[in-house]
């Protein structure tokens, strides 16, 4: 694939980890899918793929601007509050609200059954003016194979679907999303990223189609007015690049309902073999028993029963 804008800055600066002190961790039970997700402040951070000790990504959030000299960060500029769609079942729903009351953000996150990919479905709601008046980017950070130096991102598509892609360490990642991004750029980080760009011109302006071997970002615009607010992004991981891609475009032909109906499923099929000690510590708003059986069965390895990591956070 030949690219005529390369982004400047490399190598970008340094590549660092986000917080480790995490709100929630997730991933299916169905074997076909190896994937599992962390999520804090509001929005996913490190996603693991194919193994639960191979970090692929730092975080991945949002940034809403309205072109002119609003700019919000979610993760910093909105406070947010998570909450399990189903008892013992770690899916959520992560509502986010502007630390001004210019909007509201909420997503349901959970992981494909089916394959390797995690998906958000997403609802942006405007708290003052409309839709209309704003812009919304994902904001994505690689870190691929617990490396946030040397990876490479670019712009491309996969059968006439828009995505954005990154390789590092023999495995790509490839982000789609259910309407096709306005708008997309690939940089180095701090110096020709799309939070440097949305920063300084509270709009994309920077169209970089890849940004090699170094700490890499990948921006899109979602097209608030096209999709009414409400669409989905579907991050997808393989060997090669149309193999994620490929994951991905199948995910957001998928219902999302259904893969969420069937990722739920696993999860209670199982926690219905386990003792009944549900009220062992029950508050009314958290049943303990089941958050904790859940958290601790996300970081059982699933190539080898019994074993487990210690903590998806920090690599």
């Amino acid at each position: 694939m030949s690219f005529e804008n390369p982004a400047p800055g490399w190598p970008g600066s340094p590549a660092r980890w986000t917080s480790s002190a995490k709100s929630g961790v997730g991933t299916a039970l169905q074997p076909q899918s190896r994937v599992w997700f962390t999520l804090s402040h509001g929005i996913l951070n490190e996603i693991y793929y194919p193994r639960v000790d191979q970090a692929c990504t730092r975080d991945f959030g949002l940034i809403v601007t309205d072109g002119t000299g609003f700019f919000s960060e979610e993760k910093r500029d909105a406070k947010s509050v998570i909450r399990s769609v189903v008892e013992g079942v770690p899916a959520f729903i992560v509502t986010s609200v502007c630390t001004q009351n210019r909007y509201q953000i909420e997503k349901l996150v959970f992981v494909d059954p089916c394959r390797d990919v995690v998906l958000q479905r997403v609802t942006f709601k405007a708290l003052a003016g409309t839709v209309a008046d704003y812009r919304l980017y994902a904001l994505l950070a690689p870190h691929l194979v617990n490396k946030g130096a040397g990876n490479t991102a670019w712009i491309g598509d996969y059968k006439g679907m828009s995505m954005l892609f990154a390789e590092g360490g023999g495995t790509v990642l490839a982000l789609g999303c259910s309407v096709p991004f306005a708008k997309s750029s690939a940089g180095f980080v701090g110096v020709s990223d799309g939070w440097q760009d949305l920063r300084q011109h509270f709009d994309l302006r920077w169209h970089y189609d890849v940004a090699r071997n170094g700490n890499v970002a990948l921006t899109g615009e979602v097209n608030l007015v096209k999709c009414g607010g409400s669409f989905v992004l579907a991050l997808g991981f393989g060997r090669t690049a149309a193999e994620a891609a490929l994951r991905v475009r199948i995910s957001l032909d998928e219902d999302v309902d259904a893969a969420l109906g069937e990722y739920t499923a696993g999860w209670r099929a199982w926690q219905d073999t386990l003792l009944p000690l549900d009220h062992a510590g029950h508050s009314e708003r958290h049943n303990t028993y089941r958050v904790s059986t859940a958290v601790l069965r996300a970081h059982e390895a699933r190539s080898f029963a019994g074993g487990y990591i210690a903590s998806l956070s920090i690599p």
